[in-house]
């Protein structure tokens, strides 16, 4: 056994077993001490961060970790500051939960600790996907809300999501405002886990119905559909709440050949069929692409566990291909800005919204149409921010990300599966309708726009000496920054926790307008862009790698591509990845 314990750990688990804590807490706490100091320091070393896109962490016993106490302080602070901003108001949230353990308590706890502060909770029967939250809010007229959904994460995770009355997750200064909230909270005497049954109703159909009619509403090629009615879907909602929603959508746009995974069409938070229920990744998605090979399908479609986000795989041939996050937003966007301008509807106040390291394909595609678009920080809630500055002023069509998350419309101020997968299903119709297979379009837009070459290095770092070892790596890159990347020179560096875009060659500093955020970028001379950026969710550090090349024509698309992938990965191994 290690003998050695954090003092801070030692110190926030011994105020557990003298605090108001239930026994079986207190047991747990007794047993870490006893034989496992590792996990006792990993429970306790440091409170559970409510940071600016809510909680995320380990479910189990202590300050680190998710449990009844962290969320319960997690929905006090967030009840103090509601009332602190509408006072003398009557002040409603709505709650969602996904299929996690543990979602269905987590999100009943904070609705008795909601209503027990006065507050109004429309809290939702069952599982539902994070947009449809989204969507209640506004629908019901919300001052807030809260989704209880780790995202794609392992199972052993889960989190909690807080939103404003916007709809969108909370951005500055209601992000800081709500954590500094949060950080007051002394004890678990100050949270109100009593709650008042009169102020909580359960809601469901009638919110169901009005989001899934909007969403209908949004499909611009309905003749289409019809005509490429043989189109073949196979979808899996990875144990997770699409299955909820998706089904439905796709057969409110007109698709009558969808085919459910069943094996993972059954919510279940120990995801038995994966190792990670994240449509990003290739494992997540063979069960599904098997069973599309065998049923000669066209198109894959897969949802995360709260439906956030869509993984992709096009038949190409005899095999199916994955497309990533940029590759699938290009489409999109490419769709969708087509059909706009073919239906006459772009008047030039229009506009679109990438995050700045997401493809600039995106923008490519967008001022051939002459439709104005923004790059934001990474994360949703900065495209839902725009959304809310630019309504009632201009016209949001769409936008995305590369981590796989895309939005249609307005109504959700979050990336939405359900949308995505439905518009995603119109696009594949359309393209058909051409005579075009999805990855063949997707050629066709790179001999036009130019090649875009991306890809994803995750570096998985966990606990405490995990946490100090991304930030000294951060430390690291802004104090030694590289001079030349992949044998081409470092011409720009922009730092985003410090707002400086440096020019390199001249010596020269710009101010950068996004808010603050602990993001590097290098640009290169060929036109290579690496984004370092940790992850405020994951116990991980990102890097993300762009190029951009000349694509002659289709038939050259292999071997630029391998050419490109080389170029990626000797970046790669030159920066010990």
């Amino acid at each position: 056994m290690n003998t050695t314990i954090d003092p801070v750990a030692l110190e926030k688990a011994n105020s557990w077993l003298q605090g108001n804590y239930d026994e079986e807490t207190k047991n747990t706490i007794r047993q870490m001490l006893e034989s496992d100091h590792k996990e006792l320091t990993e429970s306790f070393y440091r409170d559970l961060e409510f940071g600016t896109g809510g909680l995320r962490g380990i479910m189990g016993v202590g300050s680190n970790r998710m449990n009844k106490y962290t969320v319960g302080a997690a929905t006090q602070g967030f009840s103090n500051y509601l009332k602190k901003n509408f006072p003398n108001q009557k002040i409603s949230v709505a709650i969602a939960h996904d299929s996690r353990n543990n979602s269905r308590k987590f999100a009943e706890i904070s609705a008795d600790i909601f209503s027990g502060n006065g507050i109004k909770v429309f809290l939702f029967e069952d599982l539902r996907p994070t947009p449809e939250l989204s969507f209640a809010i506004r629908h019901l007229g919300c001052q807030g809300g809260i989704m209880l959904t780790a995202s794609h994460n392992p199972k052993e995770y889960n989190g909690y999501k807080a939103y404003w009355d916007d709809g969108g997750q909370l951005i500055s200064p209601h992000d800081k405002n709500v954590i500094a909230e949060v950080e007051k909270i002394a004890g678990v005497d100050e949270v109100r886990f009593d709650g008042n049954p009169a102020l909580i109703e359960i809601i469901g159909e009638e919110v169901d119905q009005a989001y899934l009619t909007l969403v209908q509403s949004l499909s611009l090629s309905p003749e289409i559909i019809k005509q490429q009615n043989d189109l073949k879907i196979v979808y899996t909602a990875l144990h997770g709440t699409g299955i909820t929603m998706v089904p439905k959508s796709l057969k409110n746009f007109g698709f009558a050949h969808v085919s459910l995974v069943e094996k993972q069409a059954v919510p279940d938070g120990n995801f038995p069929t994966v190792v990670s229920p994240n449509p990003e990744e290739q494992a997540a998605m063979e069960m599904a692409i098997n069973q599309a090979n065998e049923e000669n399908a066209d198109l894959v479609l897969a949802t995360d566990p709260d439906a956030d986000r869509v993984g992709v795989a096009v038949r190409e041939g005899n095999d199916f291909v994955l497309l990533n996050g940029n590759q699938t937003a290009s489409l999109l966007i490419y769709y969708l800005l087509s059909k706009w301008h073919e239906d006459g509807k772009l008047s030039g106040k229009e506009y679109i919204v990438k995050t700045i390291v997401t493809s600039e394909l995106l923008f490519d595609i967008a001022n051939k149409f002459d439709v104005e678009h923004f790059d934001v920080l990474t994360g949703f809630k900065y495209i839902a921010d725009i959304i809310k500055q630019l309504e009632g002023e201009k016209t949001f069509i769409g936008g995305g990300e590369e981590s796989y998350g895309y939005l249609v419309g307005d109504f959700v101020r979050d990336k939405d599966a359900v949308i995505s997968c439905s518009m995603i299903a119109e696009t594949a119709a359309w393209v058909a309708s051409q005579g075009l297979t999805m990855m063949g379009m997707l050629k066709k837009l790179y001999v036009e726009f130019g090649f875009y070459k991306e890809k994803l290095v995750s570096v998985v770092r966990k606990g405490k000496s995990g946490a100090e070892e991304i930030a000294q790596m951060m430390t690291d890159f802004r104090a030694n920054p590289p001079q030349s990347i992949g044998g081409s020179q470092v011409v720009m560096i922009k730092d985003y926790q410090s707002s400086v875009s440096k020019n390199m060659e001249s010596g020269n500093e710009t101010t950068i307008s996004l808010p603050k955020s602990n993001v590097l970028q290098f640009f290169t001379k060929d036109g290579s862009k690496i984004s370092v950026r940790p992850s405020g969710t994951e116990p991980k550090i990102k890097f993300y790698f762009g190029m951009k090349t000349i694509l002659n024509s289709v038939e050259d698309f292999s071997k630029v591509n391998a050419e490109s992938e080389d170029h990626i990965n000797n970046i790669i191994k030159e920066l010990n990845l």
